[in-house]
């Protein structure tokens, strides 16, 4: 612990502070500070977080370059957290004091968990698995969510059919892998040739070097495509579903690939990640039983933030980054 916190001496009258990833401008990597800044409190509905780890997503990168969902800085990016709950606020029944907790903060209005605590929503979180350490348990809120929510909730996902994830190496792809199979699918995942192992190793069935095969020759037709990658992807994916199959898209798409969808008589959504505690809790109960296991590649410091964007934003990256705080 390096900040100026004042939990430990009540008789103080300062208010507790904090150390934050923060920043006050858009721009590149360089425009992040580790800065003191007062520590929140929790309100109504919330608790507050010791911060222990918190993941990086891109959707980081994305929101210190430019105005996406959020408001113009200053701001501090972050909505995966794992931690130790230090308060409660007013009506709060799930948690106590000392109680492990990880969770994803609301995306995309509830940024903030690149610091040394962080407030949220109660039922933003579920209980850390005790057989996980806090940088594996930060590295899954928002990526396991997505792929969740995109093959349990939205696609119904069953076991026996045959789904399609692009960038299967990824972030959300590697843990959508682990999902997919938890519910008995076959899996063909697609990445560079040189991730076939990895992709092997976490239970991808069939899988297709992206810059040598073309995932749409053949007959092989999908009952769910997972698509992270948007443009001509995901509307050529259209072309490789069953009749009344689903593609679940993590970016806009284009006219194209809904025209497509509709003519080939299949589902074309796009799925923007929400907190839910039902969704954290089975999460949690999958990592729990070791059949979710989040890739680590790299831990960083908050002190070196930037250079954690720096090297996520390369995209070359395989599974998760974290940022350790204690």
């Amino acid at each position: 612990m390096t900040s100026t916190d004042t939990a430990e001496h009540p008789g103080s009258t300062r208010t507790p502070t904090m150390l934050a990833l923060h920043q006050t401008v858009l721009g590149g990597p360089e425009v992040l500070r580790l800065t003191e800044l007062a520590r929140p409190a929790p309100g109504p509905g919330e608790i507050l977080v010791a911060v222990h780890a918190a993941g990086l997503n891109p959707t980081d990168f994305k929101h210190r370059a430019q105005t996406i969902f959020l408001p113009p800085p200053p701001m501090i990016l972050g909505w995966d957290v794992s931690g130790t709950v230090v308060e409660t606020g007013f009506g709060v029944t799930l948690f106590r004091p000392g109680d492990e907790v990880f969770g994803m903060l609301p995306y995309p209005h509830g940024a903030g968990s690149h610091a040394e605590y962080v407030t949220g929503p109660t039922r933003a979180f579920a209980a850390k698995p005790a057989g996980i350490d806090h940088v594996q348990a930060a590295a899954l809120p928002l990526a396991a969510l997505t792929a969740w929510q995109a093959l349990a909730d939205t696609a119904d996902l069953r076991a026996g059919q045959r789904v399609l994830i692009h960038a299967a190496a990824g972030g959300v792809g590697h843990l959508a892998v682990q999902i997919a199979k938890a519910r008995g699918a076959h899996v063909t995942g697609t990445a560079s040739a040189a991730k076939h192992d990895f992709l092997r190793e976490i239970g991808v069935d069939a899988c297709i070097d992206y810059r040598t095969e073309d995932f749409a020759d053949g007959e092989q037709q999908y009952d769910v495509v997972l698509d992270a990658l948007g443009g001509e992807t995901a509307t050529r994916s259209v072309r490789v579903l069953r009749p009344g199959g689903v593609l679940v898209s993590l970016v806009p798409q284009a006219e194209d690939t809904r025209a497509a969808a509709e003519r080939a008589q299949v589902r074309a959504v796009i799925l923007l990640v929400e907190h839910d505690q039902a969704g954290m809790r089975a999460v949690a109960d999958l990592a729990g039983q070791g059949k979710l296991r989040a890739h680590v590649s790299g831990t960083f410091t908050l002190a070196e933030g930037a250079r954690a964007h720096a090297l996520g934003e390369t995209g070359r990256t395989t599974g998760k980054l974290v940022i350790t705080v204690r």
